[in-house]
């Protein structure tokens, strides 16, 4: 057959060109990009590019020695460039070749492509999407579930920094087992991975992992969030069936895989999206809206339907053909307002005099709108550090349409907190208590993440004052506060373990931390908080209302002591959760409840089972007659300095 003939084969039908010229085709990815086919029984591979500017383009590769003029490409009416092409099979790397109203060629990678080279090289590569998945039952599962009544727990993860192959194993029972440096040996594979990482999350007890951007980008240092390939996994750790592994490997051990998916911005490396077509496709034209001078990246046009087709796909491919479980969504302020970071004549209102992003408002819109549409039970998560109303609400009540929002207001106020000298949080009291007052305007999560531990921040650890066992006595009451804190619950790697120096994207976390006793029994407290949480739906079960939380006490300013209900929207138990912010013990402390009888202690961060003092309470209370208007009953505690203790009406059923 004749390459001639061979030429006008296409996958796009007029519906096809409808639905992306309206922004509406989230498969588009099954027809843009390359894909391995028979054609009139000829194997081959059909290329499709979007680039209504071009002048010309060829595709370009090593099966036809990188040369400009063996294979054009043809344009069809909505400005996309087609060519099917015989005997290049899986595992050929591409380029797509680029010619602007210059005349001048730029070797561009497919943004659908599936794959691309290890950084430094940039070339796609022909990959087919098969796999055997083993994960039926917990996507039935998942298909059912409403995750606002769910226990969610996130281990935050940078894959390549977690563990180094020049350690054989996450350390067991506190004991880090090193074997020698491989020479060049640097990170650990996806399948590699899912032997070492699904295993510890399994055994913290966490529910879900979240994976920093392993969408394929080209500098390390970015730590991911400068994307180029938005449909391919990072090749530094595999190939595309070694992530599928690794993700239905997670599901068989009944954990879910967030991504971070960044869609507010990109780099400008030649390569990429950046002036792709010899005009600003993907990017706003205007300097004033499309670039982030102090990230040195591109905003996506939010305004151009393809654009946004682009991205709402890219978002849904993740879902199709990796099975994630939900997506935390980078940047969402920078993408609402028009003057982000930007100061006065650097911005451009929008046609009604405001800075809101109007454009980038119907987007978000639209694509959590697809996502609930085609994955009921999935997570969709904003991280937005702003007072815009509605994130977490529905599409169809006028908000943005995440399921969930990052807490930055809680978690500021609370390191905030950390951060002062324990003996004197009596002066940041109302910062302790200020929390509840928004904890209920968002379906929140409370999230320690990287961000708070990088770029001279210093760790959880080095922002506490005092010596090292009281460092460790605030974090094991900062982490079970946030545990019984109404949200659901986001760490980063390392703090389980009581990390003494900022993350480092090029290093490995401390497990060598384990061998110190102190260290290995904050991990075993962080361990049994995710059980606890996952055993008690009082924690988790009414997060969103006020129907779920109550103060008992919030006005102990002398002593540093908050004390609140956490309540199961179903069955009506009642958790009752103490917290000292400062280092005095106070003996017999009374704690108001509604109901007599003999209570248990849950949860005590001062005992020396997690390296604590060991102030204990007696392993049952019997309550004693108060008449307090509302608590005609009061718990006798030893409350422990610079502690959380948790107590529950009955017998523990685990």
């Amino acid at each position: 057959m004749a390459q001639s003939e061979l030429i006008q084969y296409s996958l796009f039908s007029d519906l096809d060109f409808y639905l992306f010229g309206e922004g509406k085709h989230y498969q588009i990815y099954e027809k843009l990009g390359a894909h391995p086919v028979e054609f009139e029984g000829v194997t081959g591979t059909y290329f499709a590019l979007w680039a209504p500017k071009a002048v010309a383009i060829s595709v370009v590769g090593d099966f036809n020695d990188w040369k400009l003029d063996h294979h054009p490409m043809k344009r069809n009416q909505m400005g996309i460039w087609e060519l099917f092409i015989p005997s290049v099979s899986i595992g050929e790397k591409y380029k797509f070749a680029i010619k602007n109203h210059q005349q001048h060629s730029i070797f561009k990678t497919d943004p659908y492509g599936y794959q691309q080279e290890l950084r430094p090289a940039t070339a796609s590569i022909v990959t087919d999407l098969s796999y055997d998945w083993g994960d039926r039952d917990w996507l039935n599962h998942r298909h059912h579930s409403n995750p606002h009544t769910q226990p969610i727990s996130v281990y935050e993860v940078h894959l390549g920094s977690w563990l180094h192959q020049s350690w054989e194993t996450p350390p067991e029972n506190g004991v880090a087992v090193s074997v020698p440096h491989k020479p060049g040996a640097r990170f650990l594979t996806y399948r590699e991975l899912a032997d070492k990482l699904i295993p510890y999350v399994k055994k913290m007890g966490y529910t879900h992992i979240e994976l920093l951007p392993i969408t394929e980008h080209p500098f390390d240092g970015s730590w991911g969030y400068q994307v180029v390939g938005y449909f391919a996994p990072t090749s530094r750790y595999g190939t595309p069936q070694d992530f599928m592994y690794f993700v239905d490997q997670c599901h068989q051990n009944n954990i879910g895989v967030i991504l971070d998916w960044v869609p507010g911005h990109f780099p400008k490396d030649e390569h990429g999206l950046a002036l792709f077509d010899g005009t600003h496709l993907y990017e706003y034209a205007d300097p004033r809206m499309g670039e982030h001078k102090g990230w040195g990246t591109l905003v996506f046009n939010y305004s151009r339907h393809e654009v946004r087709n682009f991205l709402i796909s890219s978002a849904v491919f993740w879902f199709d053909k990796y099975h994630i479980d939900g997506i935390r969504v980078d940047a969402v302020a920078s993408m609402l307002y028009l003057d982000y970071e930007r100061e006065p004549g650097q911005w451009m209102t929008n046609p009604y005099g405001g800075r809101e992003n109007l454009d980038a408002v119907e987007f978000l819109r639209q694509l959590n709108h697809a996502i609930f549409n085609y994955y009921p039970g999935v997570l969709s998560i904003a991280e937005e550090s702003t007072t815009w109303e509605g994130v977490s609400r529905p599409v169809d009540a006028g908000g943005l349409g995440f399921n969930f929002k990052w807490n930055m207001g809680w978690m500021n106020d609370t390191l905030r907190v950390f951060q002062v000298n324990s003996s004197d949080r009596s002066n940041v009291y109302n910062t302790i208590t200020f929390s509840i007052w928004y904890a209920f305007t968002e379906n929140f999560m409370l999230a320690l993440s990287h961000d708070e531990v990088v770029h001279g921040k210093g760790h959880l650890f080095q922002k506490i004052p005092g010596d090292h066992p009281h460092k460790l006595a605030n974090l094991r009451l900062l982490f079970a506060y946030m545990f019984t804190h109404p949200g659901k619950k986001t760490l980063f790697m390392g703090m389980e373990l009581g990390q003494t120096r900022e993350w480092n994207v090029n290093g490995d976390l401390d497990w060598w931390l384990l061998e110190q006793d102190p260290h290995q029994k904050l991990q075993q407290l962080v361990q049994y908080l995710n059980y606890l949480y996952q055993n008690e739906p009082a924690l988790y079960s009414d997060d969103f209302t006020n129907d779920g939380f109550e103060w008992i006490d919030c006005h102990d300013h002398a002593r540093g002591l908050i004390s609140y209900l956490r309540k199961d929207k179903y069955s009506g138990e009642t958790i009752i959760t103490v917290c000292n912010f400062k280092p005095n013990a106070y003996h017999n402390y009374w704690v108001g409840v509604r109901h007599p009888g003999t209570y248990i202690q849950l949860l005590n961060t001062d005992s020396q089972v997690y390296g604590g003092n060991g102030l204990e309470n007696p392993l049952k209370i019997q309550t004693r007659q108060w008449n307090s208007h509302p608590w005609p009953y009061a718990l006798e505690v030893n409350v422990p300095p610079v502690s959380c203790c948790a107590f529950k009406l009955g017998i523990m059923s685990y």
